[in-house]
């Protein structure tokens, strides 16, 4: 995920938090990591580029009145798999690990209400993203071969795929989990926002939307990690950042350097997590009765494992079959997507057929 936006947060009880957060108080390669490259693309290795060359099935999907987005490789009739991205983020998070699994499944990734080129909602609500999940999963023939899919969620994705998981098994064969938590936020996250209240106590202002940048390469430069974290591929940084951009009129009548009075601004609906109804999504802090398969792959240096060694229990600890990812952040796709992909491979050749 990644964001440049400034909001208000409000004080929370929720037992999952993925939101965003804001401090300059990083270093470089971890604030702005494609900075350096000036709008170039990185260079990268031939199995990546042989990955974003399968130029995936683009659709627009119905669902409670909003538009959605999917990508979706591999012939129809094979067994299904649904891919859900992580918040703030969209479909292209999985378009260089999809077509490594579409030779024996019919893939789709989706991009959640509010995130990608998927509509925006008034309300954002769990039961939607659920719904969502199972309209798009439909309309792109994974249920073609009369199995039902698999759903694979990461991060916040994660979050949307347990939750279907819990309240709705009949929709789904079994559901893999990618590095997703369900605890409270960090320390460092409470502390930023507790001088983002102090600053609004003090001068109140409306929020505001995404942050229009005059010129791709500007706003390159400001693509982050949410969570923060560092991220050595960056060839993948540069793919995933390019995507999650859209044209935008910059304010006030202003032209930028190419005269077209655009620039270029974050898909994603800034005012989300306002916006966001998690009345239902936490089951009250106690673990639901899973009936599907579920496994959780995390990355072996994720904020995770961190809060873990300090003694902080895990809803998912016991509870279901974990397995780690060495040399991986939060951020697996991007810092081991071979691994990633591997891990995939194997658990889905075990569950049963």
């Amino acid at each position: 995920m990644a964001d440049d936006t400034q909001k208000k947060t409000a004080p929370s009880k929720e037992t999952y938090d993925d939101r965003p957060f804001h401090s300059e108080d990083l270093p470089p390669e971890v604030r702005a990591p494609l900075e350096p490259y000036g709008g170039a693309e990185p260079p990268a290795p031939a199995w990546f580029k042989w990955a974003i060359a399968q130029e995936p099935e683009r659709t627009m999907v119905g669902s409670h009145g909003a538009r959605l987005e999917a990508l979706t490789w591999g012939e129809a009739g094979k067994p299904g798999l649904l891919l859900v991205h992580g918040n703030s983020a969209h479909a292209d998070w999985w378009s260089f690990i999809a077509p490594y699994l579409a030779s024996d499944y019919r893939v789709t990734s989706m991009s959640l209400a509010g995130m990608g080129a998927s509509d925006w909602r008034e309300t954002y609500r769990f039961h939607d993203f659920a719904d969502d999940a199972e309209a798009v999963a439909r309309a792109t023939g994974l249920y073609a071969n009369g199995r039902k899919p698999v759903y694979i969620g990461h991060s916040f994705g994660g979050g949307q795929v347990f939750f279907a998981a819990a309240r709705y098994p009949e929709r789904m064969q079994a559901a893999i989990l990618v590095d997703t938590g369900f605890g409270g936020p960090p320390p460092e996250v409470l502390e930023e926002r507790r001088k983002r209240q102090e600053l609004l106590a003090n001068n109140p202002s409306p929020d505001r939307p995404s942050r229009v940048y005059p010129t791709l390469a500007a706003a390159l430069a400001r693509f982050r990690l949410m969570p923060p974290q560092p991220a050595e591929n960056h060839y993948i940084l540069d793919f995933i950042a390019r995507r999650s951009l859209k044209r935008t009129p910059l304010p006030n009548g202003e032209k930028g350097p190419d005269g077209s009075g655009e620039g270029w601004s974050w898909k994603f609906d800034p005012n989300m997590w306002e916006k966001l109804d998690r009345t239902d999504g936490t089951f009250g802090g106690v673990f639901p009765d899973i009936k599907v398969p579920m496994v959780h792959l995390f990355g072996d240096k994720s904020r995770i494992i961190e809060r873990r060694a300090s003694g902080e229990p895990g809803f998912l600890d016991g509870q279901i079959e974990e397995i780690a990812i060495p040399d991986s952040h939060h951020h697996v796709m991007i810092d081991q997507p071979l691994a990633l992909v591997a891990a995939l491979r194997t658990v889905l050749a075990l569950w049963p057929h």
